[in-house]
């Protein structure tokens, strides 16, 4: 066991684990945020999906002991933190989930898509999305809810992402 000091949406974490202990189980079982989800453990399904310096990664893969101490994670927690970000507001216009449980990685990508490139393609939301997978197959009520993100945050009717 090793002591590392994390940011996590905005605050300082220290924690002790084993230093190939993926970051997932840390955000989930050390720190206490639950809505990061495990899908595979093989960052093939994006459930576990999290900023680290603003950019998605698939925390299931990545050990404790990678991160430098000045990496900003952001978890689904931390989005939308003070007031709904575009994203979420579409989700809920769009009825976008059905069962929920890859949600979580599914907006962390959408954030961090609109985050890049603000007025995305279709093509560029599919290329982006994809690797996100959803079990009861929502991904068209995805895509109409980035689209809405996107306009919505076009028009200034909506909020930025909060990433810490």
């Amino acid at each position: 066991m090793a002591a590392y000091q994390l940011q996590i949406n905005g605050k300082k974490i220290n924690a002790e684990a084993a230093s190939d202990m993926p970051l997932l189980w840390v955000i989930r079982d050390i720190v206490g945020l639950k809505g990061t989800k495990y899908g595979c453990g093989i960052a093939q399904c994006g459930a576990c999906t999290v900023h680290i310096d603003g950019s998605p990664v698939r925390s299931c893969q990545i050990p404790i002991s990678t991160l430098s101490k000045k990496a900003k994670i952001t978890t689904i927690e931390g989005i939308g933190e003070i007031e709904l970000h575009a994203i979420q507001e579409a989700w809920i216009e769009e009825q976008v989930p059905q069962c929920g449980y890859c949600q979580s990685g599914q907006i962390m990508s959408a954030v961090a898509l609109l985050k890049d490139n603000p007025q995305p393609t279709d093509e560029e939301i599919v290329a982006s999305m994809n690797g996100n997978l959803c079990r009861c197959g929502t991904y068209s009520r995805i895509h109409q809810g980035i689209k809405k993100a996107a306009i919505a945050l076009k028009e200034g009717t909506s909020s930025p992402s909060n990433d810490k």
